[in-house]
């Protein structure tokens, strides 16, 4: 996985310039490390992996504290990483200052993943409009390349 700076406090955030950039460059400038990446996915051990008008790639590494009692990975980590892929597919076709956020999202875990399998969720934006965007996407091992959960999402344009 890449290294990214991640932001530790809400100063680390872009402030008024994020209204000139659009969702694409804004998500460009956190790959090249010229703005922080969101607190969540340092903590979550997943980061933006790469991105194009209309998809976006993430990866990670689930550790141990993302495991539930039952000692399999809880589901709010591939909620966590499938949201966060599916808005940035949604968010890489917007305009200037146009902002998306998580209307509603579904998650279909096939198999369970296990601590440190690194996996790449793979997204692809399907309509992005005025005030709504849809997105699905595939969560994968990156080394065995086996389907572990898919997801779908509507966001709603905030700004």
């Amino acid at each position: 996985m890449r290294d990214l700076k991640f932001a530790v406090t809400p100063d680390d955030l872009p402030g008024p310039e994020q209204a000139e950039w659009t969702g694409l460059e804004y998500l460009q400038k956190t790959l090249m490390g010229e703005v922080a990446a969101p607190p969540i996915a340092g903590l979550m051990n997943f980061r933006l992996e790469a991105v194009e008008p209309g998809r976006a790639t993430f990866r990670g590494i689930p550790k141990f504290a993302a495991f539930n009692p039952g000692g399999t990975l809880h589901g709010g980590w591939y909620g966590a990483i499938l949201d966060s892929a599916m808005a940035c597919a949604i968010m890489s076709k917007a305009g200037k200052g146009q902002t998306y956020t998580t209307l509603e999202y579904k998650v279909n875990i096939v198999r369970p993943v296990p601590e440190g399998m690194e996996i790449e969720v793979i997204s692809a934006a399907s309509h992005v409009g005025r005030t709504t965007g849809v997105a699905d996407a595939e969560l994968r091992g990156v080394v065995d390349g086996k389907l572990y959960a898919t997801g779908s999402t509507t966001c709603m344009r905030v700004g």
